[in-house]
């Protein structure tokens, strides 16, 4: 079996029922989970909404290789009720579940970059993942999630002064 690390976002409807949705089709699909973080409040990033979402972290022990979670991560999505993805803006969602890790595993096709590659630079995604496994090693960065999250912090306090 392998660790596969699913970040899951929502900013409209019923959040949690909407996560709760998403984690019950996962836990169908894809495998077991192994660690669920709680669930946190975040502000938007990129886009401005009025809309907070609800952010969490799980990481799911599995035997399907990476396209194939892929492949049923866009399924429960839309499933859910998300509208088609864009890579030219972000937006509100129902429901979003992005692939951020599989075991040590790099990555690079046209449909599927892993570790994602902007998981470092995102606290709602790097306080849960530090919530259920603070030592995973970015593969590429060779540094632990909560060597990440310090280096995060230290970032944006120099930006905040």
């Amino acid at each position: 079996m392998n660790r596969v690390y699913l970040a899951l976002g929502t900013n409209l409807g019923n959040k949690p029922v909407n996560l709760l949705r998403a984690i019950g089709c996962i836990a169908g699909k894809i495998g077991i989970f192994s660690a669920v973080s709680s669930v946190y409040e975040t502000k938007p990033l990129g886009f401005e909404s009025e809309n907070d979402f609800l952010n969490m972290l799980v990481c799911v022990e599995t035997s399907l290789p990476p396209d194939e979670i892929l492949t049923v991560t866009q399924s429960v999505e839309k499933m859910i009720g998300r509208k088609q993805k864009t890579n030219r803006f972000y937006q509100d969602r129902i429901i979003d579940i992005d692939l951020i890790a599989y075991e040590d595993r790099i990555i690079r096709t046209e449909n599927l970059r892993l570790p994602h590659p902007l998981f470092h630079q995102r606290r709602f995604v790097l306080e849960p993942f530090n919530e259920i496994a603070p030592d995973f090693v970015h593969p590429v960065l060779h540094k632990k999630v909560n060597e990440l999250l310090i280096e995060l912090n230290i970032l944006e306090s120099a930006s905040a002064n």
